[in-house]
């Protein structure tokens, strides 16, 4: 249970930056909020078998953007999260790939993640 609760922070300590300091965090600023909803809903039209993730969605989403954004391994976003590398892995392509599917989003290469817009508003 500690361990959830430290991972927990990190949403919530995110959530109060101001609006520049968050774009700098994740590269997104309204995006973001789109991007809760989008996986939200895909997460409960899916069928749930197994234990819960240990992460809300929010946490989920902060994760794969430190991916993209930073260049970091899986191995140095698990220390930071307290996760298993091939935990990181699982969710990283679970996000990316929700946000995909959903048409919503353009994810650009790494080269050009600064530039991760709503497709309404390009």
């Amino acid at each position: 249970m500690a361990n959830q609760i430290n991972l927990i922070v990190k949403y919530l300590q995110a959530k109060k930056l101001s609006s520049t300091e968050f774009k700098r965090l994740t590269g997104v600023k309204k995006t973001f909020r789109v991007m809760v909803r989008t996986v939200k809903t895909q997460e409960k039209e899916k069928k749930k078998s197994g234990l819960k993730p240990k992460l809300i969605v929010e946490d989920q989403i902060l994760m794969t953007l430190q991916y993209l954004r930073k260049y970091r391994t899986y191995y140095h976003i698990g220390l930071d999260w307290k996760m298993l590398e091939s935990n990181v892995c699982r969710i990283v392509h679970k996000i990316e790939n929700i946000l995909i599917k959903s048409r919503q989003f353009r994810l650009p290469g790494k080269k050009n993640y600064g530039k991760l817009m709503l497709k309404k508003n390009w």
